[in-house]
């Protein structure tokens, strides 16, 4: 997901989004200590779109506190 898609949403689905991504890698991060996983390189890009939307979530949550 891109910085540009995320902030074209609303905070509410970004919340959503954010829990549902830190879900997806926690799972992961199971499956990886089991060895079921394949393809290793999708935990770190989980990793990365969820600092991308804590950093646009909290972005608004500032620019809304500014004004």
């Amino acid at each position: 997901m891109t910085s540009k898609e995320i902030r074209d949403l609303a905070p509410a689905e970004i919340t959503t989004r954010l829990r549902e991504t830190r879900d997806a890698l926690l799972q992961l991060r199971l499956r990886k200590h089991t060895g079921q996983v394949e393809k290793t390189h999708t935990i770190r890009a989980l990793r990365k779109d969820v600092a991308r939307l804590e950093t646009i979530l909290t972005e608004i949550k500032s620019k809304k506190t500014a004004a």
